[in-house]
């Protein structure tokens, strides 16, 4: 049964997939607890939304610049390169963080990381057909799942070394284990065909020109409806996990009062769950059925933040099914997302009009650092009820943009 199943995987999705464990098994492990460790050297929960909004806006920077660079460099010169820098290096600067400046510059150089996220979908995406594109965000989420389930091994390492200790620990592994990912990926893809014409492209234009046609990208945005509805359901998912990422650790243990050692269980449960969805559940959403699907994820995740704050109780029971809820909502609806955002843009234009998404997106989630540490302090629960609200509209529009897809069906079709 594998046979024909990754068979599916060709060229550069291959390569790609392959070396993804390397970089989300220890990110699973030390981001539950990235927040916390922060907190125990002595950083206040005002100064954690500060360093998030700083990453962010140099993430801002980084993106407007990211197209440019992706189709100048190419795109594995440039995932790589920015790669080495905002994760490697970062990684190193968090293992041996002292204070809170510390923090600071890590949190600048990560925000270079806009780079190869751009250049990486265009990697996976550009030479596989739209047809596989589903099947390739869906196994890139199962390979996320499955980086989910060691993160009980940084509990351990919390557990045996205590908070500061542990965390060093898993940063110095994430920076081995990261490294040998970007070489190997590197050494296992070739550039794709629209990376070497936009290449070709770039450097007969120069800066410049380039930078100003980068810029245009936005009105290109703007004269699509359409589209900009999807890009506002992206953004919208996007500054919730901002929020819930940085806070819900927090909230688990300082609100709640949940034992540090615990709080990776958590997202080992999660990755159980999406499994188990993956299993049970996708095979029976119907290839028409996808905005549905991303519909009544978004109403599970929004419920299970419900839960959280209208309910704050320590119990493991009550934690553990919100937990569960999260993950089925995020299961069923954020590969389908991905590859509607990844259709919607036409390859010529990949990397220049995802870029100025990734602009838009960091620009809506760039506050969310200050909003988040301003609220928490305020009251511990209103970061979830933001991450809440941002789930009921993003439904709300995605139910808008369901029904003016449908119309433009029936007209073309008439």
């Amino acid at each position: 049964m594998a046979r024909p199943l990754f068979a599916r995987l060709q060229g550069n999705s291959r390569g790609c997939l392959a070396f993804e464990p390397f970089f989300l098994i220890p990110f699973s492990m030390f981001s539950t607890y990235a927040t916390l460790y922060m907190y125990e050297l002595g950083v206040t929960e005002m100064n954690i939304g500060w360093i998030t909004t700083i990453g962010l806006i140099v993430q801002v920077l980084s993106s407007f610049i990211s197209g440019y660079l992706t189709d100048r460099l190419g795109r594995k010169r440039a995932i790589l390169y920015f790669d080495l820098l905002s994760w490697s290096l970062a990684t190193l600067l968090w293992a041996f963080s002292q204070n809170l400046w510390f923090f600071v510059a890590a949190a600048f150089i990560n925000g270079f990381q806009r780079v190869p996220h751009v250049a990486f979908y265009c990697l996976i995406v550009e030479d596989t057909r739209p047809a596989d594109r589903t099947y390739v965000f869906t196994l890139l989420q199962i390979i996320s799942v499955i980086g989910g389930l060691f993160a009980p091994l940084g509990g351990l390492l919390v557990a045996q070394y205590g908070m500061v200790q542990g965390v060093r620990i898993m940063y110095v592994l994430a920076f081995v284990l990261m490294t040998f990912q970007f070489v190997g990926r590197h050494l296992t893809t070739r550039e794709t065909a629209a990376g070497i014409q936009k290449r070709q492209e770039t450097r007969e234009l120069g800066l410049n020109q380039s930078l100003i046609e980068y810029s245009g990208a936005f009105r290109e945005l703007w004269a699509d409806s359409n589209l900009l509805l999807i890009f506002a359901v992206y953004i919208l998912f996007n500054f919730q996990a901002t929020l819930k990422t940085t806070y819900l650790s927090l909230y688990l243990a300082d609100y709640l009062r949940l034992d540090n050692s615990i709080l990776s269980l958590f997202p080992a449960v999660s990755s159980v769950i999406m499994l188990l969805t993956l299993w049970l559940i996708m095979p029976k959403i119907p290839e028409q059925g996808a905005n549905r699907s991303m519909m009544a994820g978004f109403a599970l995740s929004a419920l299970s933040s419900i839960m959280l704050v209208l309910y704050p109780s320590s119990s493991l029971i009550w934690i553990g099914l919100s937990t569960i809820l999260s993950a089925v909502g995020l299961m069923i609806s954020s590969p389908y997302l991905e590859t509607a955002v990844q259709n919607a843009i036409d390859d010529d234009k990949r990397a220049k009009v995802f870029s100025m998404l990734s602009v838009l997106i960091l620009l809506f989630t760039s506050p969310a650092g200050i909003i988040g540490g301003w609220a928490y302090k305020l009251d511990p629960r209103i970061p979830l009820w933001l991450v809440t609200a941002a789930f009921v509209l993003s439904y709300a529009l995605l139910h808008l943009y369901r029904k003016r897809v449908s119309k433009l069906t029936i007209g073309s079709a008439s």
